[in-house]
């Protein structure tokens, strides 16, 4: 009997989630033992329904399509499961004689792959779950990168430089640029590579991993304020004071899923009152995750790349895994992907390190630049100013 392979999405969509799924797809093809290869459809609430979707015999010219198509081709979901809900999911799989499962995303997902790989085995069969990772956030464990950050450090690096473009071409204001990332500031970080073809960055650079302090913030912007009249900071929409509380309280939360408050437009609000200057928030929000214009190559190839790997070895046997990378140099950029047990990457969030962040808290470091500008695929474009 032929084996059936079973891709599941989960979390928030990427520029290059697709392209692990192409990637998992064509590589499945390769392989006469895969009878059928099947997606979940909106993720785990839609395998909890049993609603499946066949695309075994999607022609190819619409799956080539998947590698320049944002979101999720198949639908993905931030379903909160407990016990029986694995259960459930893995007498699923057993009646639809699966034996291969796919599970693509962030931390949550890998929490997700790990119970549903523990459930599979509790209730015995052959049922083999591996893990591709997958998050623009950046922070999934032991990976040194996951697909779908290069893509967003890219929008966010090209964005930033263009609104400083726009600051030095009128400057009359702050503007306070509000960036993804609820708990590590990757994405924000990415901003400061906006300087890389001789314009200009971003002024300030604010992290979650370090205390936002407003009165140092105001003086920070303060200071600027004494050499140029046109200032960008970006700032992290997860900024959180001393206590840990949020200097925006989030509009509501559900599970894992925290919904801020306008971090930007607040910080805004701070230098209109406290200093009495014109300043505006921007937030590109889910912009950044979704923009094939600004999809990085090197992200969607190494996605593709997680996606045929992932693939392989399930059908090889292998289970309880998932597919990471190494950074082996970066100048040339190389990288060698390897498996990781799926226990070490289960809802541990991996935030920037200390050699990444400057010594005020406010910038980044060279260090952080130089791991970080491979990913995004190509560089910045090349800007002028005769002010």
């Amino acid at each position: 009997m032929g084996k059936n392979l079973l891709i599941v999405h989960g979390g928030g969509p990427t520029a290059v989630i697709n392209a692990s799924l192409y990637g998992a797809v064509e590589e499945a093809k390769k392989h006469p033992e895969v009878e059928h290869i099947y997606a979940a459809k909106n993720g785990t609430g839609g395998l909890l329904k049993g609603e499946i979707i066949d695309l075994t015999n999607e022609p190819e010219e619409k799956l080539a399509l998947l590698l320049q198509t944002p979101g999720s081709a198949i639908g993905t979901s931030r379903d909160a499961l407990e016990a029986p809900e694995y259960e459930k999911m893995a007498q699923i799989l057993k009646e639809k004689e699966i034996s291969c499962v796919l599970m693509n995303g962030g931390n949550g997902t890998m929490d997700t792959c790990g119970k549903l790989y523990k459930a599979c085995q509790a209730a015995g069969g052959d049922v083999r779950v591996m893990g591709i990772p997958k998050t623009m956030d950046n922070d999934i464990a032991i990976t040194d990168h996951s697909p779908g950050y290069g893509s967003a450090a890219l929008y966010m690096a090209q964005s930033t430089a263009e609104l400083c473009a726009d600051v030095k071409g009128l400057a009359i204001h702050v503007v306070v640029l509000e960036a993804s990332g609820r708990n590590a500031g990757w994405i924000t970080a990415a901003s400061a590579l906006a300087a890389d073809q001789g314009g200009d960055g971003p002024d300030l650079i604010y992290l979650p991993e370090r205390p936002f302090d407003e009165d140092q913030f105001v003086a920070d912007v303060e200071e600027l304020l004494k050499k140029k009249k046109g200032i960008v900071v970006v700032a992290s929409e997860g900024l959180h004071d001393k206590d840990g509380k949020p200097i925006v309280e989030p509009i509501f939360k559900v599970g894992r899923a925290t919904y801020f408050g306008d971090v930007g437009t607040h910080l805004a609000g701070v230098v209109i009152k406290r200093l009495g200057y014109k300043a505006r928030g921007e937030k590109p929000g889910l912009l950044g995750r979704c923009s094939i214009y600004m999809q990085s190559k090197v992200d969607r190839d190494e996605a593709q790349l997680a996606g045929e790997i992932a693939c392989r070895e399930v059908l090889k046997g292998t289970t309880g895994k998932m597919v990471a990378f190494k950074r082996i140099s970066t100048e040339p950029y190389k990288v060698e992907p390897f498996l990781v047990d799926i226990d070490e990457v289960m809802m541990y969030e991996r935030t920037m390190p200390d050699e990444f962040i400057n010594e005020k808290g406010n910038g980044v470091t060279e260090a952080f630049k130089e791991w970080a500008r491979p990913l995004l695929g190509e560089e910045i474009r090349k800007m002028v100013s005769f002010n």
